[in-house]
């Protein structure tokens, strides 16, 4: 009710600032206690055990400013970054763009965040409290060596993160995608376990990949192999995409990643091809276009066991991850399932 009050004003601003704001916003909240483990959507990936099944997609929370708020407002979990090594300004503004037509978010920000050392000061702040926090790391725009980055990112990181997740999908820095070629992959992958092993030998997190949609049978295929060799503790599916369905704002044009609910439908056929491919072999957590319970019902049908927002939250508000796990225990039962890991996959 809230957020419907301030939404307006919230939009007379430019996106960017409007984020800003809410983030400050959230800062402000009294500490909740995150949700609570063993209820009727508990669901256990890469042996971490998830309250929930609704997590925040990294983006939201670049600078790992917020996680604790985040989870108080009944996430299941919230993923923090991207974070690289250094600090960097990002891409020039404006590079957020609200497309309200569309339900869609346009971004060229390009790894804008605080650096490792700050968010590593927040996040060892908050070491011991409970709930499910991740990492995404990634690697600043002019290093000469963007796997030594990985690697520093997940040597640091680890200690502190319930999961990491190595980006390797955004489509703001230039020849970031390039890094899910196979071998490319393969070797980024190598020296981020290596690193997180040396920080952390005993009971290391696991590590997730995410992955973009603008992928062929092949890229699909040679990520499959590498994450079932490698063990990955999942693949996030997906990023957002440098595609262009048909749009009705008048910001369609803009360069960048498109997200919100002109990607739900790629979102949800890359996880299906990525479910088949590995064979339902390697856990799937579903992004892009989720707004509503159905929504996430839907993906957790196709093969995700978790799934993220952000995108829909621009237009809703941080409470819409209550209201979608509401919703999805009302379907969960409405469809005869005990339990969510007995519906990933049951389409």
């Amino acid at each position: 009710m809230l957020f419907r009050l301030i939404k307006p004003a919230l939009f007379a601003l430019d996106s960017e600032t409007g984020h800003r704001l809410a983030i400050r916003s959230l800062t402000a909240l009294p500490r909740r206690a995150p949700a609570a483990a063993g209820g009727p959507l508990a669901v256990e990936v890469a042996g971490l055990t998830f309250p929930n099944p609704v997590g925040v997609a990294a983006g939201f929370d670049k600078d790992a400013e917020v996680p604790d708020a985040l989870l108080g407002l009944g996430f299941g979990f919230t993923e923090v970054g991207s974070i690289t090594p250094l600090p960097q300004a990002g891409n020039p503004k404006p590079r957020l763009f609200r497309l309200v037509e569309d339900q869609a978010v346009i971004n060229r920000m390009g790894f804008n965040n605080g650096g490792a050392e700050a968010a590593l000061t927040r996040l060892r702040a908050r070491a011991g409290r409970p709930g499910i926090v991740a990492v995404n790391i990634g690697a600043n725009k002019d290093s000469a060596d963007r796997i030594a980055d990985y690697a520093v990112m997940a040597r640091l990181m680890a200690p502190f993160s319930s999961y990491l997740c190595v980006n390797v999908s955004s489509p703001n820095t230039p020849g970031l995608r390039a890094l899910q070629d196979e071998g490319a992959l393969s070797a980024l992958i190598d020296a981020v376990i290596a690193a997180r092993d040396e920080a952390v030998p005993s009971a290391p997190p696991p590590i997730f990949l995410k992955v973009a949609p603008d992928l062929e049978p092949a890229d699909i295929d040679a990520i499959a192999r590498i994450a079932i060799d490698k063990r990955l503790g999942a693949l996030v599916v997906s990023n957002t995409t440098i595609s262009r369905p048909a749009l009705r704002s008048h910001h369609a044009g803009e360069t960048g990643g498109l997200s919100g609910a002109p990607l739900r439908s790629l979102a949800t056929q890359r996880l299906r091809d990525f479910r088949k491919a590995t064979g339902a072999a390697i856990p799937l957590v579903g992004v892009g276009g989720i707004a509503t319970a159905e929504h996430a019902w839907e993906r957790i049908r196709a093969g995700a066991s978790l799934v993220q927002l952000y995108s829909a939250m621009v237009y809703e508000g941080p409470g819409l991850g209550a209201q979608i796990v509401r919703g999805l225990e009302r379907l969960m039962r409405r469809d005869g399932f005990a339990g969510i890991a007995e519906a990933v996959g049951s389409e």
